[in-house]
């Protein structure tokens, strides 16, 4: 065999100049893909990437809010629940939108007890104990519940009952997060005990959304000691409109009905809109 060959000198290229980066800064870096951009394709480019994503700090912050997921695809449940564990319990901010049950969001608050903020957003599929939240995380201070399923009224035959069954999630807030700072209830089938209790039951609210729950009424005594107390968000535009022969006000964009539209005759139960 030729020596030359033996003794030639092999020329190994330079590792890339972003492996050499400070650890701080390829965290920042990896940071800004998002949550779903650091499991599906940042960890797998080098080991030093590999090792920066499963670092419990860059999952403090967990966002699964993109309009492009779908609430048929499990894999964004299986992402979560892969974010949480790397989270190691420092877990402080959660979104997901589109997907996600009741077994999920177990998964999440028995692992999240220094959970302060959580956004769920048209989460469907979550219909289970909302006081769980509030008790395995105590030190909740803003919470999201956008898009919930609405209980239609006629279902119930016994006020006493439409009553209990319009305010679950608001008698289970008021009871499980008396530290909440801010609160969202949008597009929910809420009514004035439902708010009373979580005025009585959250004493430290700044904030509160409750727009498009038609089921308010904000004329009276409630609404002014909300206006007096907390910075309220709510369609200032109310619509009259026929409920079994009984007038409800309800909150609405009327810029998004047609001029001619007329509610003589009609019953309407619910109106929502995206």
């Amino acid at each position: 065999m030729d020596a030359s060959l033996v003794h030639r000198n092999i020329d190994v290229p330079p590792p890339p100049q972003w492996i050499e980066l400070p650890w701080d800064v390829t965290a920042d870096i990896l940071q800004r893909l998002g949550s779903e951009g650091m499991l599906t394709s940042a960890q797998q480019v080098c080991t030093t990437w590999w090792k920066v994503c499963k670092d419990p700090s860059l999952w403090r912050v967990i966002d699964f809010s993109d309009k492009k997921q779908s609430p048929h695809l499990n894999k964004y449940t299986v992402m979560c629940r892969c974010a949480v564990d790397r989270s190691q319990g420092q877990l402080v901010d959660l979104t997901i939108q589109y997907f996600g049950g009741d077994t999920l969001l177990e998964y999440i608050t028995e692992r999240s007890s220094n959970l302060k903020r959580l956004k769920l957003r048209t989460c469907f599929n979550i219909t289970g104990d909302i006081e769980a939240i509030g008790y395995c995380c105590p030190m909740l201070k803003s919470f999201s519940c956008n898009g919930f399923k609405y209980v239609v009224k006629t279902l119930f035959n016994d006020d006493f009952i439409a009553v209990y069954h319009r305010n679950l999630y608001a008698f289970a807030i008021s009871k499980s997060m008396p530290n909440l700072h801010h609160l969202q209830l949008f597009a929910h089938w809420i009514g004035n005990e439902g708010l009373e209790a979580i005025l009585r039951g959250c004493p430290r609210l700044e904030s509160l959304d409750i727009r498009r729950c038609f089921d308010l009424d904000l004329e009276g005594d409630l609404g002014k000691r909300c206006r007096q107390k907390l910075n309220i968000l709510n369609s200032p535009i109310t619509l009259s409109v026929i409920y079994r022969g009984l007038i409800a006000m309800a909150e609405i964009h009327l810029i998004l009905l047609p001029p001619d539209l007329n509610f003589t005759n009609t019953t309407i139960i619910k109106i929502m809109m995206f």
